[in-house]
């Protein structure tokens, strides 16, 4: 189902990938679905990769609907609802990805450190330090703020940071057993 086409329906904000710029990409103009995950569809055309975002699916026309259940059904949601728990953190964090790479950033070791502080009305604040796999790639402030916002949807949560380092540098290595399986690497 990866590589359908589908023609715009209307003009388009989307992520030029890796710079990170937002462009539009216009109404009438075609364009390939190559990866949807993370409730955000990687596209391209002839000049290039982009993510679409959840909210900008509609412009795939009425089609988009199926590769919007699709990109969020490929990760299981994050619950809003219930006691709060690291793991749940952390299962909040493998709902996002890389839109160049289908693994999720955590099995991919982009995190190096999770923090979770308790605040006095009770409810926690989450800080994440994570990396990207290329220094130069301009997608990691709409990576770290997918991230940011699942965490804050997670109940008792406060607030979320996610900041962006680079020590010690990314290499494959880090990619978990089932990352390293999802890309065919075992």
């Amino acid at each position: 189902m990866v590589n359908e086409d589908f023609e715009l329906q209307r003009d388009c904000p989307a992520t030029l990938i890796p710079a990170g710029d937002t462009v539009i990409l216009r109404k009438g103009s075609t364009v390939t679905v190559t990866q949807a995950l993370g409730g955000a569809l990687t596209v391209q055309n002839a000049l290039g990769l982009y993510r679409i975002g959840p909210r900008e699916l509609d412009a795939l026309g009425p089609r988009a609907a199926a590769w919007a259940t699709r990109a969020e059904s490929a990760t299981a949601p994050v619950a809003t609802t219930g006691e709060f728990s690291e793991e749940r953190v952390w299962d909040a964090l493998r709902t996002c990805f890389d839109p160049e790479i289908p693994v999720n950033i955590v099995d991919l070791g982009l995190i190096y450190d999770m923090r979770v502080e308790s605040q006095a009305d009770g409810r926690r604040k989450i800080f994440v330090k994570m990396t990207l796999t290329a220094a130069g790639c301009g997608m990691g402030p709409v990576i770290a703020g997918d991230a940011r916002a699942r965490l804050e949807v997670l109940p008792g949560v406060a607030g979320a940071e996610v900041d962006i380092v680079w020590d010690p540098p990314w290499t494959p290595h880090m990619i978990s057993p089932a990352g390293r399986e999802k890309l065919g690497l075992e």
